[in-house]
């Protein structure tokens, strides 16, 4: 609910809580002069709540458990959490930039060549071997993340039409028709390649 809602039910107060107010409530009636320092009334209530016994904390406990039971009850007389929007599992999702293509051709090598490495340190593997590439170097998944892009909006827009199938899922075909695009591109420089 948005901030402020006077229909949403109070928050459930814990004991310490109950604690602190009770002793705000003790200051301001032997010093109604003085207002309480947060800082040090808060320090001296952490102490004494250190230093409290279960017998003397269970007046507390109980507030606490009370306010539970208000708290439940209002919350249930408050109706279903509202739910946030939910998403289109069928909807296209987007396609991987330059990088992360990287990271799933490089990913498995670094495992391999490194057994037990944690994930944040094949992170870390990837990342520093991205930034150490040349612009060329990083070309050619550039190039492949904008098809990935181009064929995720011809998907979607087939999808729109009910010209799809679901059952390969969006980002599945529009990477298998990329990935046969590039086969073809390099059997066709590897042919030239050839004649000349």
């Amino acid at each position: 609910m948005a901030k402020g809602d006077s229909k949403k039910p109070k928050a459930k107060v814990s004991a310490y809580a109950f604690f602190v107010q009770t002793c705000r409530e003790e200051h301001k009636k032997k010093n109604t002069k003085v207002p309480a320092n947060f800082v040090e009334g808060s320090k001296k209530c952490s102490e004494w709540w250190k230093t409290m016994s279960g017998k003397e904390k269970s007046k507390f406990d109980e507030m606490a458990k009370t306010d539970k039971v208000r708290y439940d009850l209002e919350m249930k007389d408050d109706g279903p959490a509202k739910e946030g929007k939910k998403k289109d599992p069928t909807a296209p999702k987007w396609p991987p930039s330059g990088f992360f293509l990287f990271c799933s051709e490089f990913c498995p090598k670094i495992k391999s060549t490194n057994p037990g490495i944690s994930i944040g340190d094949v992170a870390k593997k990837l990342s520093e071997m991205w930034n150490n590439l040349s612009d060329n170097e990083k070309q050619p998944y550039s190039n492949k993340a904008v098809k990935l892009k181009k064929y995720e909006k011809n998907v979607a827009d087939c999808k729109s039409k009910g010209k799809f199938d679901s059952a390969n899922g969006p980002a599945k075909v529009a990477r298998k028709k990329v990935e046969q695009e590039d086969e073809e591109e390099g059997e066709i420089e590897g042919e030239g390649a050839e004649d000349e």
